[in-house]
Parts: C-alpha cells; structure tokens; sequence
C-alpha cells in the first residue's frame, strides 16, 4: 500500500509538460509588464533620430545626442578609404 501512495504523489512527465506549458505562456499574456518600461518609452519618444549606414549596408536608427557626443577619428575621408572600411572592392 506504500508502494501506490508513492507512485500517487509523483508527478509524471505528462503531468509536467501542462505546467511547463502554462509558465511559457505567462511573458505573452503581459503579467511581467511593469510601470518602468513606460516611462522609458516616454522619455524615449521626446528623442530625435537619425538614421545612418552600418558598415555591412543597413540603416540603423540612432539618437542625435549620440552622434553629437561621438568621437571623429577621421575627417574629410576620401571615397576608396570609406569604401576599404566597409570592405567592398572598387
């Protein structure tokens, strides 16, 4: 008879998988959302963009107080050295 109560409290791995289930769900229904994360898209949104080139070719995004705060290595840089720092032939 102490063999069956054993068996009774175990959880199986059929008994696990709805668990497991439910805690993935739990990010996609918005219970972690806390009042933090609006006021940073607030402060956010009062900022201005910029979009600018990566070196592989894409457009990013970047606020203007960065671009304005950042180092210049190099000015006035010809168009053949711009073009070896991307890492495209001519």
């Amino acid at each position: 008879m102490d063999e069956k109560t054993k068996k009774g409290t175990q959880i199986s791995r059929r008994g696990i998988l709805p668990l497991l289930g439910s805690t993935l769900l739990l990010p996609l229904l918005g219970f972690g959302k806390t009042s933090t994360i609006d006021e940073i898209i607030v402060s956010d949104e009062n900022e201005e963009y910029q979009t600018l080139l990566k070196p592989d070719g894409t457009a990013v995004r970047v606020k203007v107080s960065t671009v304005k705060n950042s180092k210049i290595i190099q000015k006035n840089i010809s168009n053949e050295s711009f073009l070896n720092w991307l890492g495209r032939k001519l």
